[in-house]
């Protein structure tokens, strides 16, 4: 029951986003937003505080990835309405106004009022519009981020409980679930550091998460050199960071989406059997989830899980080409780029 109420709630949040991002308005826009919200506070936060500060010792970048870590409602407000053409000035102002705020609060803040913003351009002389735009925008943008707070933490809080008692009390069936859904997520145009910040998971189901990340990363390496989806520079490229090749990714999904999934399900059983935690939120993805995975792990134990994953990793690329190419491959035909 634990299992299934843990993969339910993953599925539910995924669903959500997955619906968010390809119908609402202007909804892959937000969502890439918030992906590079993701990016600039927790990857950095992710490396800064706790590899380099709390592992290596350097205070100053500790205390500074914890300042940039905390800034995820400021980075997510800003960075969608940008991605929504909202004018730079209301950007920065709404997300000013999301200080100590979460990246969730930032988004649905930043999503919301990038359809106000246009309209102080649109009705008001200019000059007026600026001036009269950001002393509204940005007390509203507070008052909306505050009042919707309290419920964001709680469903959040429930949803991350839900997936964290389950991998405990079963960790390897979790670990491979949650571990071939996360690598989709990370291989997809979804952003899998963003959804696991807005969890807030950490501990073993975010080492699972990471660690089927970085194994997954050799799956599509081998699914990308196998059916010759692009050119080599392609191959590295998907490798280091899935969401630099999803116009190739959107065009098969398929062979690859079936592949990251045996892959990062294999490597996710991996990174529970050894115990792998991390509790650096956000932190899904290749290169993130490999060095802030170093903070919180003994470095002979990461090292073989991590040759483990990767190894998992190879062969769900290998076993999800067989299956495509004898099962698939006619009916479901590749679509590939004439310049890679």
């Amino acid at each position: 029951m634990e299992i299934l109420m843990g993969v339910a709630a993953l599925l539910g949040a995924l669903c959500l986003f997955s619906l968010f991002s390809f119908k609402a308005p202007n909804g892959s826009a937000a969502m890439s937003g918030l992906a590079d919200a993701a990016i600039a506070t927790f990857l950095v936060e992710a490396i800064h505080k706790y590899v380099m500060g709390n592992l290596l010792g350097i205070s100053y970048l500790a205390d500074f990835g914890n300042m940039v870590g905390s800034m995820g409602g400021i980075a997510a407000a800003t960075l969608v309405m940008l991605r929504m053409g909202v004018q730079p000035v209301y950007a920065i102002v709404t997300g000013l106004a999301m200080a100590n705020l979460g990246i969730l609060e930032g988004f649905i803040v930043g999503y919301l009022f990038s359809f106000a913003a246009p309209l102080f351009k649109k009705y008001l002389p200019e000059g007026v519009d600026v001036i009269l735009g950001v002393l509204t925008l940005a007390p509203l943008a507070r008052l909306v981020g505050i009042f919707i707070s309290p419920g964001l933490e709680v469903l959040m809080g429930t949803l991350a409980s839900m997936i964290t008692e389950a991998t405990l009390l079963s960790p390897i069936a979790m670990g491979f679930l949650l571990g071939g859904l996360i690598k989709m997520v990370c291989t997809s145009p979804l952003s899998s550091m963003a959804l696991t910040a807005m969890l807030g998971l950490t501990g073993l189901p975010m080492g699972i998460a990471a660690i089927a990340c970085v194994g997954g990363s050799f799956t599509n390496g081998y699914i990308f050199h196998s059916l010759k989806l692009g050119k080599s520079s392609n191959t590295i490229s998907v490798m280091l960071e899935p969401l630099t090749q999803a116009h190739i990714v959107t065009r098969n999904p398929v062979p690859i989406f079936m592949s990251n999934f045996i892959g990062g399900a294999l490597a996710g059983v991996i990174a529970a059997y050894f115990g792998i935690i991390n509790d650096a939120p956000g932190s899904a993805a290749p290169i993130p989830g490999l060095l802030a995975s170093i903070a919180f792990n003994e470095p002979h134990t990461l090292l073989m899980s991590t040759v483990a994953a990767a190894i998992a990793g190879l062969a769900g690329g290998i076993i999800g080409n067989r299956i495509y190419n004898k099962l698939l491959a006619e009916r479901i035909p590749l679509q590939h780029f004439a310049n890679g």
